[in-house]
Formats: C-alpha cells, sequence, structure tokens
C-alpha cells in the first residue's frame, strides 16, 4: 500500500500557529557543529559566535500529518524513553531499527529576545521519515513503532544533536527533517507550549549522491520529478532552513544548522 504523506500546501497553511512573517525579526544562520545532551558526542569544530551566526528567526512551518505530538493521534512526547540522541531504533513496545546512510543532525539554538544568546536548556524533538518515505506511528505496518523521533536538550552553548539515518524524498516534498522546539525538556516531555515549529531542508548534490546507493531506489525517482524550488514548504524561502552537510557514504553524513528561535 502507498504510505501517506504530506498533504501539501493547504494542509501546511491550515496547520500553521505562527505567520512565516515572524522570520523578519530575528536571526537564524547555518554550520555550527553540536554536542547531544543524551548520547551524543562533543563536536570537534568550535561554532562561530551568536552574533555572527543570528539574522534571521527560523520560519514556522506545519508539524505536518504526522507529528506524534497527541496534536494529530498519538502522542509519543509522553512516553518513557523519548529523550534520546540515538533515534534509529524504536523504543517501549517497539522492535524495529531504521535502515540507511548513517546521518547525524546537529542543532545550534539560539534565543532571538535575548540578543541571539545561545538558548541553554531549550529542548528540540525532532523526526522524520525513513528509508521508505514512511513515518513510524502513522504508515501501514509501523502504528507499533516509533524509531526515528527523539528529544535532546540543548546545552550551555545551545547545541544539541541526533543520531539518525538520511530521510527519503517521497512525493511531493523536498528531502526535510520535522522539529519542534519547547522552552524546556519539561515542557517538551509533557507535550506542552511549543516555541516554534519548523523544518531542515537537506542539499541537492548530498540528496542525489546518498539515494545512489542500495535502499533508495524510490527516492532517486522522487528527486528525478522535485526541486526545492517547488516544494510546497521550501518555496517561499528555504536560507535560514538549509543545512550544511559534510561527510561520505561511507562514514556518513553530519548536518549542521544553528536557529534562532
Amino acid at each position: 500500500m502507498t504510505p501517506i504523506h504530506d498533504r501539501g500546501l493547504a494542509f501546511d497553511l491550515a496547520t500553521l500557529t505562527r505567520r512565516r512573517a515572524l522570520t523578519l525579526l530575528g536571526g537564524v544562520g547555518l554550520a555550527s557543529l553540536t554536542a547531544c545532551s543524551t548520547g551524543g558526542t562533543a563536536p570537534t569544530t568550535a561554532p562561530t559566535t551568536a552574533a555572527d551566526e543570528c539574522r534571521d528567526v527560523i520560519p514556522q512551518e506545519t508539524a505536518g500529518p504526522y507529528p506524534g505530538d497527541g496534536s494529530n493521534g498519538p502522542n509519543v512526547l509522553t512516553q518513557s524513553g523519548i529523550v534520546r540522541g540515538d533515534i534509529r531504533t524504536s523504543f517501549g513496545t517497539g522492535s524495529r531499527t531504521a535502515e540507511g546512510v548513517p546521518l547525524r543532525i546537529e542543532l545550534t539554538v539560539l534565543d532571538n529576545g535575548s540578543g541571539c544568546a545561545p538558548y541553554a536548556g531549550a529542548a528540540v524533538y525532532l523526526w522524520h521519515c525513513d528509508i521508505d518515505g514512511k513515518y513510524s506511528l502513522y504508515s501501514e505496518g509501523l502504528t507499533n513503532e516509533n524509531y526515528l523521533r527523539g528529544v535532546q536538550e540543548a546545552d550551555a552553548s545551545g547545541r544539541l544533536a541526533f543520531t539518525s539515518v538520511f530521510p527519503a524524498a517521497y512525493p511531493g516534498r523536498w528531502p526535510h527533517v520535522h522539529f519542534e522546539v519547547y522552552p524546556s525538556l519539561a515542557e517538551a516531555t509533557k507535550a506542552g507550549t511549543k516555541i516554534t515549529t519548523s523544518q531542515l531542508a537537506l542539499p541537492e548534490q548530498v540528496c542525489k549522491t546518498v539515494y545512489g546507493t542500495p535502499g533508495y531506489v524510490q527516492s532517486v525517482r522522487t528527486m528525478a520529478r522535485t526541486s526545492i524550488e517547488d516544494d510546497t514548504v521550501f518555496r517561499d524561502g528555504h536560507d535560514e532552513q538549509l543545512a550544511t552537510v559534510t561527510g561520505d557514504v561511507d562514514a556518513g553524513y553530519t548536518a549542521a544548522l544553528t536557529l534562532a528561535v
């Protein structure tokens, strides 16, 4: 059965809770390495200063139809085990491990309201599709799985990281990663009030390289018909959301993004 995916622009606009115009009020930058508060390792390269990195607030985006935060069906945020750095394997009653090219996702969160100082203690809930373009908790055969979902708390430098796999490209969307930012770990793990919801975009050339490896056949076909300029989420601008990606297929990749909220 063909999996259900993001429902396009009409659905996205209907689920927005904060106008994208807020991007004019703050700042964000790219390419900052991060440390994972649970299960991660410290970055080997020091980040640039907040003043250098902070330009625009990360755009508010839809969480899509598969957030798993209780707003549209299941709520994984209140489950024991959701706070973890390695999100490749399901926890609790789930047992499946996601396959694919290794991807480390490193985020640095800045506080726009404090002059773009590091947002220490902020929490990020992150999720994305698997190698087949399916989402745990929602897609057929995966309703009892919760892999590729996790929460991490930012350290004193506003940094956090997740160990994952490279997501697929599925029809209608550019390759992306969803995330929600909360003011604290306590607020995140009770599915409380979030600061923002947004998405991270992955660079075209890296995607094409990854999709040339076994298991990503569907993604090759999708990329041939997809551009980031036509994507329902990113087509109105993606400068603050396009990650800097380093690495290779054999060693795995690291996607880094600095975001102001």
